[in-house]
């Protein structure tokens, strides 16, 4: 994770959504939570471990996300792949204000916002650059081809399904 987060941060990104700045605070953020402590015999993995193996099941979707996939890019078993999603989403959650935010007011919220903004703008075009917060869509099988257009609804695996995108735009 290091060697990426230096010499290639696109890779980085890519794998787990999120630059290594922000990796970095979510792990400060979270790393005291009890739930990363015990007194077993058997450690667990260390929290920036455990959180990349959470942001890059959470930030990826089909054949990507398959926890057997996930288990070896992370040399671990499924059971501690399951165990990571846990335990991070429960840190997450529970130092949720803290972890995930937006003021307004804050200047350093407003430079990360604008920089979110600049980049979705590059990466689509200028009438996407205020919807830096998207949420891609899973496809939701439908029970038997729709009557009204009904091949547009046919995807990649031979299906007829819905997939929604949310977009929240500031």
């Amino acid at each position: 994770l290091q060697e990426w987060a230096l010499l290639s941060p696109e890779k980085f990104r890519r794998k787990l959504r999120v630059d290594a700045e922000v990796f970095n605070k979510l792990t400060t953020l979270i790393q005291a939570h009890p739930i990363f402590h015990n007194n077993l015999n058997n450690p667990q993995l260390p929290v920036a471990v455990q959180l990349a193996i959470f942001l890059n099941g959470v930030g990826h979707y089909g054949n990507a996300a398959i926890t057997e996939d996930i288990s070896d890019w992370a040399g671990v078993s499924v059971g501690t792949i399951y165990n990571c999603y846990k335990q991070v989403m429960i840190a997450i959650l529970q130092l949720h204000d803290r972890a995930i935010h937006f003021d307004l007011l804050d200047r350093e919220d407003q430079i990360e916002r604008e920089r979110a903004k600049a980049y979705v703008e590059q990466k689509t075009c200028r009438e996407w650059r205020g919807g830096f917060l998207c949420v891609d869509g899973t496809p939701s099988p439908l029970h038997e081809k729709p009557g009204w257009h009904g091949e547009g609804f046919f995807d990649k695996n031979s299906d007829y399904s819905l997939t929604a995108q949310v977009s929240i735009y500031y």
